[in-house]
């Protein structure tokens, strides 16, 4: 059994869904046999969901408190401020925003926002540079 993040394309609904193997979900979507829960679109696809990962050798989980993840979490919070600091945010406005730049030279400014999938590969095909991080909330106290 495999559990994979499904990603509405049509009402941006995220849910999860088990199939018997990787091959299930793609026979199950040729055949017009998935939909989303919420508006019952049939425009749903994978989206990227992190694996479930083991230390064997103590046999425990590995969770947010290790090592490794204190410090991916420190450089990803620096690599945030650093943005947050020398770029301008746009929200939702990214791909708009990058064309305007890119074609009509209207800023000298980075910027940094919000982009689906779709909207930074076409970014990309248009020869339009742009990198995507995680973006992870401050939710600790």
């Amino acid at each position: 059994m495999i559990k994979y993040n499904l990603k509405c394309k049509k009402c941006k609904n995220i849910f999860d869904s088990w199939f018997s193997s990787s091959n299930e979900f793609d026979r199950l979507k040729k055949l017009k046999l998935l939909n989303c829960e919420k508006c019952k679109s049939l425009n749903v696809e994978k989206s990227l969901m992190s694996p479930q990962v083991i230390n064997r050798s103590k046999n425990i989980r590995l969770n947010d408190d290790s090592k490794k993840t204190k410090l991916l979490k420190k450089k990803l919070k620096e690599y945030q401020n650093f943005i947050k600091t020398n770029f301008e945010y746009v929200g939702n406005n990214f791909a708009y925003e990058a064309r305007s730049i890119h074609y009509n030279k209207k800023k000298s400014k980075g910027i940094y926002g919000k982009a689906s999938i779709e909207d930074v590969k076409n970014l990309r095909d248009e020869g339009i540079e742009t990198e995507t991080i995680p973006w992870i909330e401050d939710k600790e106290n």
